[in-house]
């Protein structure tokens, strides 16, 4: 597989830590001599990773946009994900897993990825032709999440839906229409939590698939809420919920 460009101190930093034989090398901006690129260039040197300076100019092409904080790397791809039974497999307590169906959003996705891996989701589901893959923009906005939580793509969401049930987890999916909230149900056990697209909302199939729907009260004038907001929103409550 070709190399890959991670960009921003988070995405990089957290790559440097876990995988650091995977960096080929860090472009730096060589203007910046601001204590935090200091210390960011100590870590690369640290791990043994080659530093280039560079421009603006060819970091704002390399990272295909200029959101990159001075910070661009060339990575090579990490091992393949584990499968979702090989993840659920090594949990030890109740799983607790977020399924994304129809996010297609990088920023979205990074979102939701940097507030499971903050409320101790085990994983991160979506269907492979209704969702967006890892790239750089979503290991960006994700501040390293995107290297430490399992995000699997599925060829068949709703038969992986139920491959779950047969663990015992039960299926909660959110909509606006649900009759009991979010902090009516029980969340400590096994649980794996369905948020779809902002708008558009599950897919009627895995609407169907869910063993109960529930909602987030909304007490202002919008009506919905963005769905990395409400994943917190729902894995937090979960959270909250295991907490001694």
């Amino acid at each position: 597989m070709k190399p890959s460009v991670l960009f921003g101190f988070h995405a990089v930093t957290v790559r440097i830590k876990t995988a650091p034989d995977s960096v080929i090398e860090v472009h730096v901006d060589a203007t910046r001599r601001d204590a935090r690129m200091r210390q960011f260039v100590e870590r690369v040197q640290a791990a043994g990773a080659k530093i280039i300076e560079t421009d603006d100019e060819r970091l704002t092409r390399m990272a295909g946009g200029s959101r990159h904080q001075g910070v661009v790397a060339r990575v090579n791809p990490l091992a393949p994900r584990h499968s979702l039974d090989d993840v659920l497999d090594e949990v030890e307590g109740p799983p607790l897993v977020l399924v994304l169906d129809g996010v297609t959003d990088p920023h979205n996705l990074g979102a939701c990825l940097r507030v499971a891996d903050g409320a101790g989701a085990h994983a991160v589901v979506a269907p492979k032709d209704h969702a967006v893959g890892l790239n750089a923009t979503v290991a960006k906005v994700a501040s390293g999440a995107a290297e430490t939580m399992p995000y699997l793509m599925v060829t068949n969401l709703a038969r992986t839906l139920n491959e779950m049930k047969e663990r015992d987890i039960r299926i909660i999916g959110t909509s606006e229409d649900a009759e009991r909230t979010i902090y009516d149900v029980d969340l400590s056990g096994p649980v794996a939590l369905v948020l779809g697209a902002e708008g558009e909302g599950m897919r009627q199939l895995t609407r169907k698939t869910c063993d109960e729907l529930v909602r987030i009260p909304m007490a202002g004038a919008v009506e919905s809420l963005n769905v990395s907001v409400a994943a917190g929103v729902c894995l937090f409550e979960a959270l909250r919920q295991r907490r001694p």
